[in-house]
């Protein structure tokens, strides 16, 4: 990097680098925000554009795909025309989105608002991520980290609470309206605070991004629309799979062999710790999110809390996210990286083993407890992680490396929410079976229960059907938090990849 372009972090006075924090996490939050937020006002956007469940899935849709195709170019834009201009575009560009978003009055019109939203959005959360690591002296990596990771997870996290709030007590609309004001800061804070990084113009790489965009699209669209279409009896979901196949092994291919420039760096993946990083980030994406997107309804629909205690009773899973971000920070340079990251996977092995033993009858207690525990875990891998993956990365590859390492992380969350959903459904028709088996109208059992020991009628019989099908769900449920438990565990012994941690990491230098 230039120093002209780019002050040494040392060179950034200590009250600057406070306010160009606030200033891009604002923008990230926002970003993360927005993944989860829309989901809880659906059936209100649904019934308010006349839309059926099959077309209101495209509202979410647009929005992944467009974010995910978007995603790993941040980085080759941030080398062309420089970070800064690039998150102003993005901020500008969000922004203009949301409010489009709000007052859109047909489905078309929401899917290209939400498809603008996602170009735009794709960037802020991997530029954010060099921008802290830029700003601050390898010594402050770790702690910058521990902002960053608490951005992007927080987001997700408050989002269904706020999203129902808004919906609730205002309209739909307000869900995207919510991001102007906080858009408008986020701007004229970039503008004013953030130094300009120096550029590494490129030539483009058109086939690779192509394949890339390609894969990425087919891979996200066959994952959210899976489960509502049954999967592989359905034509689309193989066309959109031949077509993810082919393009990433066209990509992966290309990439190896082509002797011109590279949409995607192979130097990325020479660095140990990077590539090892992206497994687990891989990991955490699909254990993290996946809990997330399998909490709300087992909270709302089993349990029938409603939204704002759904947010309540969660909450606390952020609170030992902002834990682990202060005990972590301190450990850092002092124990071993490897064994804060392995803690970590063990603390969020223990709380999907809380998770396990979920029931009907169980107190909002259980839930702050589990969620205390995961918050705990998910801090203590994400932020060493995310300092380690770029501890000995070349500061060159740095806006590309944080662009793979969101992309990752976002594909590593979309396959774990298909493949929990679908266990989900399938393991519910399973254990409703399985239960129905034993529980007939000709159980002595039942008939026990009935004035004279007479026949059940079609309101018992219903009522009772009703019974199986919520124990049979909440069993399919703690099958998934197994799942999750064992992913967990499984990640623990790949921390060995890792270089030794602690003070032999080699810090990044910012020339």
């Amino acid at each position: 990097m230039s120093a002209a372009a780019t002050p040494a972090a040392a060179e950034i006075a200590g009250s600057r680098r406070t306010l160009i924090t606030v200033s891009v996490m604002l923008a990230s939050i926002m970003q993360a925000l927005d993944n989860t937020i829309a989901n809880v006002a659906l059936p209100r956007i649904q019934g308010s554009v006349s839309a059926t469940q099959d077309q209101m899935a495209w509202v979410l849709t647009s929005y992944i795909v467009a974010a995910a195709i978007m995603t790993p170019l941040s980085g080759w834009l941030a080398g062309q025309i420089g970070r800064k201009k690039v998150f102003l575009y993005s901020v500008a560009g969000f922004t203009a989105a949301s409010m489009l978003c709000g007052l859109a009055q047909s489905l078309p019109q929401i899917v290209l608002a939400r498809l603008l939203q996602g170009l735009c959005g794709a960037a802020l959360v991997p530029l954010s991520q060099a921008v802290l690591l830029d700003i601050n002296p390898p010594a402050r990596h770790a702690r910058a980290m521990a902002v960053w990771v608490m951005g992007v997870t927080l987001g997700p996290i408050i989002g269904p609470a706020l999203g129902g709030w808004l919906t609730d007590n205002y309209n739909w609309r307000w869900v995207f309206y919510i991001n102007v004001p906080f858009g408008i800061l986020a701007f004229l804070g970039i503008l004013s605070f953030l130094p300009e990084a120096a550029t590494a113009k490129s030539r483009f790489d058109f086939f690779g991004f192509t394949a890339l965009s390609l894969g990425i699209a087919a891979l996200q669209i066959m994952l959210d629309r899976g489960q509502l279409k049954d999967w592989f009896s359905s034509t689309e979901i193989w066309i959109e799979a031949v077509i993810a196949a082919v393009a990433f092994y066209l990509f992966v291919i290309h990439m190896l062999t082509t002797t011109e420039q590279r949409f995607v760096s192979p130097a990325l993946f020479k660095d140990r710790n990077f590539l090892t990083g992206n497994v687990f980030i891989f990991i955490v994406g699909m254990v993290l999110f996946a809990t997330l997107a399998l909490l709300p309804p087992l909270l709302q629909d089993l349990l029938n809390y409603p939204t704002i205690t759904t947010g309540l009773v969660t909450a606390p899973r952020g609170i030992g996210t902002l834990a682990a971000m202060f005990i972590v920070g301190r450990l850092m340079g002092k124990v071993d990286i490897r064994l804060i990251i392995g803690t970590g996977f063990a603390l969020t092995a223990v709380s999907s083993w809380q998770m396990t033993g979920f029931d009907l009858q169980m107190d909002s207690a259980t839930v702050v407890w589990s969620g205390l525990s995961q918050g705990l875990g998910t801090g203590f891998v994400y932020v060493p992680l995310a300092a380690a993956a770029f501890a000995t990365l070349s500061p060159a590859l740095r806006n590309e490396g944080t662009a793979i390492f969101s992309l990752t992380r976002n594909l590593g969350s979309s396959i774990g929410i298909s493949v929990v959903n679908t266990l989900l459904t399938r393991n519910t028709q399973i254990m409703h079976a399985t239960l129905g088996e034993h529980v007939t109208r000709y159980s002595p059992v039942l008939r026990a229960q009935l004035p004279g020991g007479g026949s059940p009628s079609l309101r018992t019989l219903a009522g009772l059907n009703a019974t199986v099908t919520e124990q049979a769900t909440m069993i399919a449920y703690n099958n998934d938090f197994k799942l999750m438990m064992v992913l967990s565990l499984a990640a623990i012994p790949l921390v060995l990849l890792l270089r030794k941690g602690g003070r032999s990491v080699e810090p990044v230098h910012i020339e």
